[in-house]
């Protein structure tokens, strides 16, 4: 089980002050389950994201994996826990073939065939791609998705996407909503921060943050049911 608790964090700002970004932050993911983080722009999604990893230290609260508090750990320390992140901006390697990468993120000895597999499911072709360099001539798109691939591979326990849809077009999109889908079922905690409903619909769980704070959390689909009906309202006013 992975816990977040009472997690609140600020930034300063250019007057001498703080900026809230998260306020008394709780939640619980389950063994095996596929969550959502979901909410407007600045609602501090991808901060909580990187609070999970590491990358960002919390004002207060804690971390806990399996009952362990790994709040003061290092983003290594975590990843030798079995914590993955896949960035929303993939981080650029150069010098290094994508097969040599995967391997890389593996950990152990994969077959072609499971480098094969794994590109194909983020909507690589496994012919064109397990040989190349990561050289500038690869796009944002295809970066993304070799790193959701490594992401994929690392036998881990909480793999954390940011916004695992950016810069992906419609047809690797509906590749890569499957292979989220496939995923639930296995023993890995899987936490996604999205906008796109058709991610959310496939969660066991959303989480609406707003202002910093956890507005709701439910099963997708009275999730959706909700907001679409606040935002009918909204219209309807004006």
């Amino acid at each position: 089980m992975l816990q977040v608790k009472n997690i609140s964090y600020s930034v300063p700002t250019a007057d001498g002050g703080k900026k809230q970004i998260l306020s008394g932050v709780d939640i619980d993911f389950a063994d095996g389950e596929q969550a959502v983080i979901t909410g407007h722009n600045g609602s501090g999604k991808t901060t909580l994201a990187k609070i999970i990893m590491g990358i960002i230290t919390p004002d207060s609260g804690s971390i806990v994996l399996d009952g362990e508090d790994i709040t003061a750990l290092s983003v290594s320390e975590r990843a030798s826990r079995g914590i993955a992140f896949a960035f929303q901006q993939p981080v650029k390697f150069k010098g290094i073939k994508v097969g040599e990468l995967l391997e890389v993120a593996h950990g152990g000895e994969p077959t072609r065939g499971e480098l094969c597999e794994c590109l194909s499911a983020v909507g690589l072709c496994a012919a064109d791609y397990i040989d190349r360099e990561l050289s500038g001539e690869l796009s944002g798109g295809e970066l993304k998705r070799i790193e959701i691939a490594m992401t994929l591979l690392r036998k881990c326990k909480v793999a954390v996407f940011d916004e695992p849809e950016a810069g992906i077009d419609i047809w690797s999109f509906d590749r890569l909503v499957g292979t989220f889908g496939a995923l639930k079922g296995d023993k890995r905690i899987t936490v996604l921060v999205s906008h796109q409903e058709r991610i959310m619909q496939g969660a066991d769980k959303l989480v609406l943050l707003n202002g910093g704070r956890v507005e709701k959390i439910g099963a997708p689909s009275d999730m959706l049911r909700s907001i679409h009906a606040e935002k009918f309202c909204r219209k309807l006013g004006g």
